[in-house]
């Protein structure tokens, strides 16, 4: 069954308000950086002290009991350990979250200059360059603030990310409210 390219215009409003609701989201995260991570690293706890309670279920409903058995116990319990100890200690939590994402910056920008090296004849090279540099700068100049840059560095990430997903969900909203009038 074939779709008219108008039928799509009717959820713009939803997207639209779900596009607002994250700008302003965004908005008070730049206001409030630390409130923002401390935010965001009360989500991540719980999420893995939930994740890992369901696993740990699973694990046992499971009928296998073997090496597979063991491997998913390990790590459903280390779940739970990781979000109860993020709930509890919440700053020392905030803080290996910031090395984890600053590592991560780093191992990306290094991958990132390397495939600019491995594509250096064709065009666009150098913003991948550039991409590149800017994740290994980012990346050491958050380890090398820390513990300060932990009090803030997740929840300004946390901020571009709702800001840059909230503009984006208006776009295609209006897209696709245009789309509507067809």
């Amino acid at each position: 069954m074939a779709t008219r390219t108008s039928d799509l215009g009717y959820g713009w409003g939803w997207l639209a308000f779900l596009g607002v609701i994250s700008v302003i989201g965004g908005i008070l995260a730049l206001i409030n950086p630390f409130a923002a991570t401390l935010t965001a690293a009360m989500l991540a706890a719980w999420t893995f002290l939930i994740f890992g309670i369901l696993s740990l279920v699973q694990t046992f409903r499971a009928s296998d009991r073997g090496a597979l058995f063991l491997w998913n116990l390990l790590i459903s319990v280390l779940m739970i350990a990781l979000g109860i100890s993020l709930i509890f200690r919440p700053l020392e939590g905030i803080i290996s979250l910031t090395v984890l994402v600053a590592i991560m910056f780093i191992v990306l920008g290094i991958a990132k200059l390397l495939y600019a090296f491995g594509m250096r004849p064709l065009q666009g090279w150098g913003w991948v360059l550039l991409s590149g540099i800017i994740s290994l700068v980012l990346g050491i100049m958050i380890l090398a603030d820390l513990p300060m840059s932990a009090t803030s560095i997740l929840g300004i990430l946390l901020a571009i990310e709702l800001l840059s997903n909230g503009f984006f969900m208006l776009l295609v909203a209006f897209g696709l409210r245009s789309l509507r009038r067809l």
